[in-house]
């Protein structure tokens, strides 16, 4: 540290180097699902101090010699069962009081799966899971309502543009309809059909299978999948 950003911050220019290392790093995963027409986000009930009994995104701290992504790893792992997730890091939150124990610099972590087929497990810290809707968000602790606002933000962007990043919410065989109504209910607003439709289509990554819905009371729709081969998911 210069003279002048010591002074700028009020500290001894002197300080010794050793004070630099004596705060935590975290990981915090926004972890989202889509079932029945809802997105939804999980969030675990704190079964411990500081804010015992309020609901909070699923993180942990990073062990002294883990990777960033790792630890998110271990935490998406520990709470779904899966290994193989899409996620992505949003962004870092760094205030200075921002955790009760002493300065945490926490890496806000989205992560996309398919809700219906995976029960939800309590991990240590946690005395509850359960699946909220984006829309629905409670007051959570910490500031994991930024870290939530964040990643819902990238998720918009990502639907808006047509990246493939939605698709890892969906089965392996969907309908555009399913699709549409995952984006109008993340975007909150309706969308002309024909237009969505032309733009999914004119997208490489999307094919149409030889099948189509079974077991619906209405006239079956077209399936389609993704070729994954096509594409390359940032993680």
């Amino acid at each position: 540290m210069t003279r002048k950003a010591a002074e700028d911050y009020g500290y001894d220019y002197n300080i010794p180097l050793d004070e630099f290392f004596q705060f935590a790093i975290s990981v915090d995963c926004v972890i989202y699902g889509y079932h029945e027409g809802k997105v939804k986000v999980m969030l675990i009930k704190r079964g411990a101090d500081p804010y015992k009994g309020k609901w909070a995104l699923p993180g942990d701290l990073v062990y002294p010699k883990e990777a960033l992504d790792e630890a998110a790893r271990r935490v998406l792992t520990e709470l779904t069962g899966l290994e193989e997730i899409y996620m992505k890091q949003v962004h870092t939150f760094g205030a200075v009081d921002r955790h009760t124990l002493g300065r945490v610099v926490t890496l806000g972590y989205m992560a996309l799966i398919e809700m219906y087929k995976h029960p939800l497990k309590a991990d240590g810290w946690a005395e509850e899971v359960g699946w909220f809707e984006i829309h629905e968000i409670p007051d959570l602790a910490f500031d994991h309502n930024e870290i939530f606002s964040e990643s819902l933000k990238f998720l918009k962007q990502s639907l808006e543009s047509h990246s493939p990043v939605g698709f890892e919410m969906m089965p392996k065989k969907f309908t555009l309809l399913d699709y549409l109504e995952l984006t109008e209910y993340v975007l909150n607003k309706r969308l002309d059909k024909a237009n969505f439709r032309k733009k999914l289509l004119a997208q490489d990554f999307i094919e149409p299978l030889e099948e189509v819905q079974k077991n619906v009371k209405h006239r079956p729709a077209k399936l389609y999948k993704i070729n994954k081969k096509k594409i390359e998911l940032e993680t």
